[in-house]
């Protein structure tokens, strides 16, 4: 089988030492991971599996250094069909590339390490989950609403604001509540 990201490399079984067995492109030092034997790895892997809010705090703090080849588009060895991909946005952002026919991924050189260390090794197929995406996008706009936050108010007084806005929240009333500050700060205008 050759490598999708070098045609004229042909690709090499390994097995990492997680026990995942992959074809390893020997130009390149990406993989090609094909559904069975990820499906056998999650079947025998337990590790544990990581929330959007611990996906999010991790996120910002990785380095990576996406490798030549990420921005290569990439050919299904099996199919000749082009490769899907998704974006993993740390601070530099890749992308893990998919298969749409078998669900087959090409992982490039480094990227595994960093799918690990996120908690998404185990959870490949959510990064093309459109549903998931977006749950992750809300998700960082309302930390980075929440760190604006914070910027504009000082670390005390947006602490008081976000426990008002939670207490607001669980308040059958707190809408009334809500209605009140703007109330208020209409009339500051005035």
């Amino acid at each position: 089988m050759q490598s999708p990201k070098d045609s004229s490399a042909t690709l090499i079984e390994e097995v990492l030492p997680e026990g995942l067995v992959v074809l390893r492109c020997p130009s390149t030092g990406g993989f090609w991971l094909e559904r069975s034997h990820y499906d056998h790895w999650l079947a025998s892997h337990h590790g544990a599996i990581a929330s959007i809010p611990d996906i999010v705090s991790r996120l910002g703090t990785i380095e990576t250094i996406p490798a030549l080849e990420d921005g290569r588009a990439a050919l299904c060895p099996a199919t000749g069909r082009f490769l899907i991909r998704a974006r993993v946005d740390t601070r530099s952002p890749f992308y893990v590339e998919r298969s749409p026919e078998g669900g087959n991924f090409w992982i490039d050189p480094g990227e595994w390490d960093v799918l690990t260390e996120l908690g998404l090794a185990g959870q490949l197929d959510l990064l093309f989950s459109s549903e998931w995406q977006a749950k992750l996008r809300d998700y960082q706009q309302v930390e980075r609403q929440k760190q604006a936050t914070i910027d504009k108010l000082g670390a005390d007084l947006a602490r008081q604001v976000f426990d008002l806005a939670e207490a607001l929240r669980e308040h059958p009333q707190g809408d009334f509540g809500v209605a009140y500050l703007m109330q208020q700060f209409d009339r500051a205008k005035v």
